[in-house]
């Protein structure tokens, strides 16, 4: 089902994009952690996006892509007021939210902080109490500060250069934080495949649950295709419909970087000449 554009806002310009998109039929369903599967035109892959906000009474979705590939770059040619050729959803397991004991930490990197804005609000909405770290190369890569700003009570910040809060890696904060509150009931990490394994491996002699949620290639989104294999506890698990979130002390994480970088040469080229025959707008 074709889904028209709303807004889009350009977080990062040429880099990362939100497109605020009219699907009440994933609105009305969508809870946090869940994804879509989206195809741009007839001939596309098929690609999955983690839903960063939803809006039941306006019947709208939003997404937060990475500009890194042809079909995002595709997808970042659209304007609103277009329509995307297919959108469904919502797909994937929901975050397992309710209420905790102790406070619950969201760590987010790169595009994952709007994956994890959502799953933070519905913590807050559970009535947790919610702690967000989030971090970026830089100040000017940090996204979705302000509207995390407007529901969690605490939101900690990191940065290689150091340009904005604690310079380092949210990794720092994360450890600091639990060293000195011992009633974390849970970690939630969203973002690079790097990170999310730190976070895992940071956690570990806490023992404190942690989630993570997997971006894995897919191509059906409903586990009839096994590309989004990944290893779970020693299991082959299917990211689309186990998951995309698991205990990320029992994920293969170097089984899952492996398959991201499958096809790494033929996305090369893909993208390569997609940027040979198509207008760069991303400046506008």
């Amino acid at each position: 089902m074709s889904s028209r554009i709303l807004r889009k806002r350009r977080l990062i310009p040429g880099q990362t994009t939100e497109l605020v998109i009219e699907a009440p039929h994933i609105a009305a369903k969508a809870k946090p952690g869940n994804f879509v599967i989206l195809r741009v035109w007839e001939d596309g892959e098929r690609i999955p996006l983690t839903i960063a906000d939803a809006d039941t009474s306006a019947g709208s979705i939003t997404l937060v892509y990475l500009i890194m590939g042809k079909t995002t770059a595709h997808l970042d040619t659209l304007e609103a007021g277009d329509a995307i050729l297919d959108v469904c959803g919502p797909l994937g397991r929901p975050t397992e939210i309710h209420k905790l004991s102790g406070p619950v930490i969201c760590v987010g990197g790169g595009t994952g902080i709007a994956a994890m804005h959502h799953i933070a609000k519905g913590h807050h909405l559970a009535g947790n109490h919610v702690v967000t770290i989030i971090g970026a190369r830089c100040e000017d890569l940090l996204l979705f500060r302000d509207e995390l700003c407007s529901f969690c009570p605490e939101v900690l910040i990191s940065t290689n250069d150091g340009s904005c809060g604690r310079k380092g890696f949210v990794t720092d904060l994360l450890v600091e934080r639990l060293t000195q509150d011992k009633t974390v009931a849970e970690v939630v990490a969203i973002g690079p495949v790097p990170m999310m394994r730190a976070v895992a491996e940071a956690t570990r002699p806490f023992g404190v649950k942690t989630t993570v949620s997997l971006n894995s290639i897919m191509v059906d989104g409903i586990g009839m295709c096994g590309a989004c294999r990944v290893g779970v506890g020693g299991e082959t698990k299917f990211a689309c419909v186990d998951g995309p979130e698991f205990d990320g002390h029992l994920v293969d994480f170097d089984g899952l970087a492996a398959r991201l970088t499958s096809f790494k040469e033929q996305e090369r080229i893909s993208y390569e000449e997609f940027r040979k025959s198509h207008v760069c707008q991303c400046s506008k």
